[in-house]
């Protein structure tokens, strides 16, 4: 990991696993464990899976001019966010280009917490906050936790008290086996889900209990790249995986606007003066392609990068793929050609080891009202 400059508490936990601690974000990542990760993809989508994504990068803003800072940097209207809520939020550059996205928490009058993965958003909170009333602190004490899976909110709720009511996209300062945490009701999974916000010195000790107590429900730990899996089957995407940084256009720099990828609707209904706001108003109706969802008519994943073809061209690329042994579905992401981002349009995939018919398909494929991350109760 040459390029690791932090560093989970829970790493000796992840290497006991198997893992080797891949580097993304500048985090040693479990990307993998020494076990099926089918299993653990079942074991979040029927019983709970614990995930250590503390990779994810979390920022605190705190002073007065906090609020101003997130609602020139991000397209939210950051003022309806109010404590104890945080939304999900996009990040543009001058050209109206996306270059990261983030939740937002409010966790008091004059304070909130960004959290964000490897693009661009610290650089850009920092420029912003610059001759401001404003704070602006890197944390990375502070790990992240995700309990993820229907089981998930009846093992808290044995422990903490009022967890079934905390709703979709808010958060409560409550404490887990004594110690002081951050709990949301958020996570990159489709399921209900919880991330636990929790001190580096207490983190060893919640990830063990939570392994601990809940193994008799099917709680077990689950690695990184389980949330690809997931992550597919919800429509959440992943930045620079899904993006032109990834995928660059032929004599273009990179940059995706929010029309090509669908993420429009993070943008407040009428919120202007956002970083690259008159741009990105600009860029509806010239998209160069669409993020959709392709269906396979295979018995495993393709790969990542496999080309799309149809009319006896290639119009698009599989960004990231996915199989469910709980469906027998192959599935994935892609950026497909505008015309052929339509439901049930005929596709073909070819790469190294594929050659297979496929149909564009609307995303998501799990839960697409997404009444089980938004449940009641």
């Amino acid at each position: 990991m040459p390029l690791s400059w932090r560093f989970s508490v829970l790493g000796d936990r992840h290497r006991a696993l198997g893992s080797k601690l891949e580097d993304w974000s500048g985090m040693g990542t479990a990307w993998t464990y020494d076990k099926d990760i089918y299993e653990e993809h079942i074991a979040v989508r029927t019983k709970a899976g614990l995930m250590d994504v503390s990779g994810l990068k979390k920022v605190h803003l705190v002073g007065p001019h906090a609020i101003a800072v997130l609602d020139y940097i991000t397209t939210r209207d950051i003022n309806k966010v109010y404590p104890g809520k945080s939304v999900y939020a996009c990040m543009l550059d001058d050209r109206g280009m996306f270059t990261d996205d983030c939740i937002v928490y409010r966790t008091g009058p004059n304070s909130f917490m960004l959290v964000h993965g490897s693009g661009s958003a610290h650089e850009q909170i920092v420029k912003a906050a610059m001759g401001r009333n404003v704070a602006v602190l890197f944390d990375d004490d502070l790990h992240d936790l995700s309990l993820q899976g229907p089981l998930a909110v009846d093992f808290l709720a044995q422990h903490v008290p009022g967890i079934r009511d905390l709703k979709y996209f808010h958060h409560m300062q409550t404490t887990l086996f004594g110690a002081p945490v951050m709990i949301s009701r958020t996570g990159y999974t489709g399921e209900r889900g919880y991330e636990i916000f929790v001190r580096g010195q207490d983190a060893p000790m919640v990830w063990d209990t939570i392994l601990d107590k809940g193994k008799s429900m099917g709680i077990i730990p689950v690695c990184f790249s389980v949330l690809d899996m997931l992550r597919v089957e919800s429509y959440l995407l992943f930045y620079p995986y899904d993006n032109s940084q990834m995928y660059p256009f032929p004599d273009q720099v990179p940059g995706d606007s929010l029309w090509e990828l669908g993420l429009d609707f993070t943008v407040s209904p009428g919120k202007t003066g956002f970083r690259g706001a008159e741009e990105h108003y600009k860029l509806k109706g010239k998209e160069r392609f669409k993020i959709f969802g392709v269906l396979v008519d295979a018995d495993g994943p393709v790969d990542l990068g496999d080309e799309v073809w149809a009319d006896g061209r290639k119009v698009g690329v599989v960004t990231c793929p996915s199989y469910s042994k709980l469906t027998k579905k192959s599935m994935g992401i892609a950026r497909l050609e505008v015309p052929y981002a339509k439901q049930g349009t005929p596709l073909e995939i070819r790469g190294k080891n594929v050659k297979a018919k496929a149909i564009a398909h609307t995303i998501t494929f799990d839960d697409p009202e997404k009444k089980k991350r938004t449940a009641v109760g």
